[in-house]
């Protein structure tokens, strides 16, 4: 049984027609691959954004209440390394730059080849000046810093045509890898496109397929890391600007499918279908100025949080049928690994291998799920209900890890104002009873999105526009006590308990 992974970064559910009908975004790839594989309905983020949700991925543990942003640890394990270990040739071929940054060591080393595509966002790929810059690029601008923005500007301004942008080559790479390495053996190849993610830089017939509109009019890059500069940004826009910038993002999607469908013609001219397992998803999705917000930031609302799932296996053939048990990303783990036929490691904290529903649709194995940013709330969801637990206002905070690096400490989270702190750890110990090394206590000062707490009936109020916090308590305090139990399950640092209110002594007035 070969295994191809395929993850796009950034995509709503919202903007495929497999799951929202109404929807103006073409995506005729996807929806003739949907129709012969499972859908999945309830599949959901864990860790975000783009590393820790990797980290799932490669090593199956969710970080969100642990670490921000960072490489993998000396002892999580190293899924392509795993699936190698049960005759697998393994590759990786994608464009997303931060693999091959300094704060994301430890993910692209365990497969056995690569194909990197260069150039994306502010990827250090070729030299920037201070010339002068196309008025797009000056719009980016206005509210992100000239230098990554001119960097963006010099890795693509030789581009000619769509062939030159980023889906097509790292599609057109995976192509070539099969062609070179399809009949050697069964294989796990991990396709991994950055976009659809930002900027929203398109070419033509993308650029125009949905709007009239010029880039050098709008701004396709928005800010979202820095409050003070989304608050701002979104003060002076106009609703024809926020239209504009979801007609890129939906160029960029219709442009990702189409190179997917190159993926997926390769597959028939090789007759790969019959022995090899594909999945479809992506990271998270990226919210377009609704609620006056960007990005993925907490809360994390199922605009962004329920992201695509969909399955294909040739030995379960979905038909597009709809599954709705709850899934995660951090389930890819072991469901890789299991599909693979090799051991899932009995040191595996909190992936759950999805293949047992992949064999029967109405098979489950959870009853609800936890989610979440580092530094900001804690996100439950049931199916039924949702409900974001932010923490209280001026409770410390640590991170934890067996290394101490510069970016863990300074640079991320990208999410969230990182303010002043000591330059070293408080403490050493072991403090996480599954990780068999002494971690480092470092404090971190984070300032949350919020401080307000949110519950939500995703049935009756599917966009979650009605905040039932204060409206179903009993509801709420039966969440808050499901979610100290699986927070008891998952593992977390003490501390966070008194963060989130969550202690023992706060959750016995709930009935009181």
């Amino acid at each position: 049984m070969n295994i191809i992974l395929v993850l796009v970064d950034s995509l709503n559910k919202n903007c495929l027609k497999i799951y929202n009908p109404d929807t103006i975004c073409r995506t005729p790839e996807l929806e003739k691959f949907a129709q012969k594989s499972l859908v999945f309905e309830n599949h959901y983020i864990s860790s975000l954004p783009c590393m820790p949700a990797r980290r799932e991925i490669f090593a199956g543990r969710k970080e969100f209440m642990w670490r921000p942003w960072g490489p993998l640890e000396i002892f999580d394990p190293r899924m392509p390394r795993i699936i190698q270990s049960a005759g697998y040739n393994t590759g990786i071929v994608t464009d997303h730059y931060h693999y091959w940054e300094e704060t994301s060591n430890g993910y692209i080393q365990g497969f056995a080849s690569s194909k990197f595509i260069r150039g994306h966002e502010t990827d250090f790929w070729k030299m920037h000046d201070n010339s002068v810059v196309p008025k797009w690029v000056e719009k980016m601008s206005e509210f992100r810093a000239s230098e990554h923005m001119n960097q963006y500007y010099a890795n693509v301004k030789d581009f000619k045509g769509e062939e030159d942008f980023f889906p097509a080559k790292t599609f057109s790479a995976a192509t070539e890898w099969l062609d070179e390495n399809a009949r050697n053996g069964n294989f796990f190849l991990h396709v991994e496109s950055f976009d659809v993610h930002e900027p929203f830089h398109v070419p033509e017939p993308y650029a125009s397929m949905y709007t009239d509109g010029s880039s050098d009019n709008f701004n396709i890059w928005p800010p979202y890391q820095i409050y003070d500069d989304l608050e701002k940004f979104m003060k002076q826009t106009t609703p024809e600007e926020l239209e504009f910038l979801e007609s890129q993002y939906m160029g960029k999607t219709t442009m990702a499918d189409k190179w997917f469908g190159v993926l997926c013609e390769k597959l028939d001219e090789l007759s790969l279908w019959e022995n090899t397992a594909v999945i479809f998803t992506t990271d998270h999705g990226h919210d377009l100025g609704i609620r006056k917000s960007f990005g993925k930031q907490y809360p994390h609302y199922d605009s962004h949080s329920n992201i695509p799932l969909l399955v294909w296996h040739p030995e379960y053939p979905g038909n597009g049928n709809r599954v709705s048990a709850l899934t995660q990303n951090v389930d890819l783990f072991a469901t890789l690994i299991e599909t693979a036929g090799a051991n899932i490691p009995k040191e595996n904290r909190h992936s759950e291998s999805f293949l047992p529903i992949i064999k029967d649709p109405n098979h489950s194995k959870r009853d609800a799920i936890l989610y979440g940013t580092y530094g900001q709330g804690v996100c439950l969801s049931d199916g039924e209900w949702t409900l974001f637990c932010s923490p209280v206002k001026g409770k410390p905070l640590f991170n934890y890890s067996t290394m101490i690096l510069r970016p863990l400490i300074v640079d991320n989270p990208v999410d969230g104002r990182v303010g002043d702190m000591p330059n070293q750890p408080v403490d050493q110990g072991f403090f996480d009873n599954s990780v068999p090394y002494p971690l480092w206590k470092m404090p971190i000062k984070i300032d949350p999105r919020t401080y307000e707490n949110f519950l939500f009936n995703r049935i009756d109020d599917p966009d979650q526009k009605e905040n039932l916090w204060n409206v179903e308590i009993n509801k709420r305090n039966e969440l808050l006590l499901l979610m100290r139990t699986l927070l008891d399950e998952e593992g977390y640092p003490p501390e966070q308990l008194e963060r989130l209110n969550l202690t023992d002594e706060a959750l016995k007035k709930l009935n009181s």
